[in-house]
């Protein structure tokens, strides 16, 4: 007999008692926080397509793009080989592949191109496709979020919204005239200004001999996915601080020689989206509204892409929900496996109220954008300060349900725990937000009046609600401002849940509204855990 034994025998241990992929499951079906509020918020129309959607996010091959979007981050080309500048940005495959997935599922056309619910209908695609990679969300979100500031210029609305509206994706690098499909960036702020605007240095000239462009001489030391074929941006004029949209091909066919990517930043998280630095070197420009009212334009996609800040935190949360419920329902330990522990279930019950709060108040901004309803101007900063803000601190503690196992890149922990962050400093951070909240409060009575009289309406089906509700002071100084936010944000969770008839509603009430531990799981789990973790459980 030979002494040298085969390899299988030289096996040290046998592999065992770790969870199967989380894949091929549809994200939809098996989300009922998600297809419950997309009813509620009277997107039931859309459930069929939202179900191809979430089993397509949900599926190996979706998620492993994702997985190679984020380890093969782009790349920028300044020059081609014979040294002629380009500024192009080179992308993995699974990119493109990500990127044809959400605008093709109608990420940014849904909404405005006349179906019922279209907001609802977006929301939830975004939730859905952010899940395997958020970073390709932001160039669809901005997509998205520019059209109603491209209306506010008829003769730009007429020769850009049709191609977003046609929901392709074409990554060609040519005018968009050629294109089948296109994409919009934004690039605002500057380096010393930051979330202060008006601070910005760009100027912008007339062209004497073209009527509503200009040439813009400055810098954006945030430009975000500069590989779309048009950027909103701002600069001052001779009118004062002005909107444009700086295309990156000209009507002639020519490259737009002035606008210069100067660096891709080397970020924390979003690794698969590009974000750059940029100059404008005369670049050429179009106006969008009238000189001077820059702000007030941009602030209509702001407005939206803020909604998508919400909505995308609220999908990152489940994302890590559904992992550590995954993990805790195949792993065991001492005798039992994790999910019936009664600490861990504790903490995962939590987790799972965490989440589906945020998802019901995510849906429920979107349905106000469908119904027009002034209670966005203050509901959507309340969430954006809120939701967004909550979001590190849940997927660190989902990554935690996994022990030393979430630490490792080789699982899908670290990638969601970098970008949980991200949507809490994205179009505006939390003081800029909890500020915001305090001058719609001062500015806008019509919004004043309809929050208030949307969380009275839900005034008397939990008695800690309406202790809650009526010590809301909305009367407060800035230093109050988050404090206010916050209160306010917890206030508006639960009145989605309990005027849903959510089953989550009670428990939110006692847990959040209610005195308690500061830590997730601190509180009697017996007393809820097991129909929170049955209606939250993937199968």
């Amino acid at each position: 007999m030979s002494p040298l034994r085969p390899i299988a025998d030289l096996d040290t241990h046998e592999v065992i008692n770790q969870p199967p992929p989380f894949e091929d499951v549809d994200l939809f079906a098996t989300d009922r926080a998600l297809a419950d509020g997309v009813a509620k918020a009277g997107g039931a129309g859309h459930a069929a397509r939202l179900g191809m959607i979430g089993r397509r996010s949900g599926s190996a091959e979706v998620i492993g793009w994702g997985v190679e979007a984020n380890l093969h981050p782009p790349e920028l080309d300044t020059h081609d080989r014979w040294g002629r500048r380009i500024d192009e940005v080179r992308f993995h495959p699974a990119y493109h592949r990500l990127m044809a997935l959400g605008l093709e599922a109608g990420f940014a056309s849904v909404a405005w191109d006349g179906t019922a619910a279209g907001q609802v209908a977006h929301a939830a695609t975004l939730f859905l496709t952010g899940q395997p990679d958020a970073g390709t969300s932001c160039p669809m979100t901005m997509t998205y979020a520019a059209v109603p500031a491209l209306a506010t210029e008829p003769a730009v609305r007429d020769a850009w919204v049709p191609r977003i509206l046609a929901a392709r994706y074409d990554p060609a690098v040519r005018p968009a005239t050629e294109k089948t499909g296109v994409t919009i960036g934004m690039a605002m702020t500057e380096k010393q200004g930051g979330s202060d605007v008006r601070a910005n240095a760009t100027r912008a000239e007339p062209v004497a001999d073209a009527a509503g462009w200009y040439r813009l001489t400055g810098h954006k030391w945030f430009c975000s996915a500069p590989m779309c074929d048009a950027f909103l941006t701002l600069a001052y004029a001779p009118g004062g601080l002005t909107c444009f949209l700086l295309p990156r091909w000209l009507p002639d066919g020519a490259r737009n020689a002035g606008f210069r990517v100067v660096r891709l930043k080397d970020k924390l998280g979003d690794r698969s989206n590009a974000s750059s630095e940029v100059e404008y070197h005369g670049a050429l420009a179009q106006r969008i509204g009238e000189e001077g009212r820059g702000v007030a334009t941009i602030i209509r996609m702001v407005q939206h892409t803020r909604l998508d800040c919400v909505v995308g935190s609220a999908s990152q949360m489940r994302a890590a929900l559904a992992q550590a419920l995954w993990h805790a329902a195949h792993r065991s330990a001492f005798q039992k496996r994790l999910i019936d522990q009664p600490a861990m279930a504790a903490v995962l019950a939590d987790l799972a109220i965490e989440s589906a709060a945020a998802t019901a108040l995510s849906l429920r901004i979107a349905q106000a954008f469908d119904d027009d309803d002034p209670l966005t101007r203050l509901l959507t900063p309340i969430a954006k300060y809120w939701v967004c803000k909550r979001a590190p601190g849940m997927v660190g503690e989902a990554m935690e349900c996994h022990g030393g196992a979430g630490y490792v890149e080789s699982g899908p922990m670290p990638r969601l725990f970098r970008q949980s962050p991200l949507n809490a400093i994205w179009e505006g951070s939390g003081n800029v937000i909890a500020l915001d909240l305090l001058r719609g409060i001062a500015r806008e009575p019509e919004g004043v009046a309809a929050l208030r009289d949307w969380l009275a309406a839900a005034r008397g089906r939990d008695t800690r609600y309406d202790r809650w509700e009526e010590t809301i002071d909305f009367s407060v100084g800035e230093a109050g401002a988050r404090l206010l936010a916050e209160r306010l944000a917890l206030a508006c969770q639960a009145a989605v849940l309990l005027r849903w008839d959510d089953p989550l509603a009670e428990a939110f009430c006692a847990l959040r509204l209610a005195p308690r531990g500061s830590a997730y799981g601190a509180f009697d789990g017996d007393v809820y855990t097991r129909a929170i973790i049955a209606r939250a459980t993937p199968a």
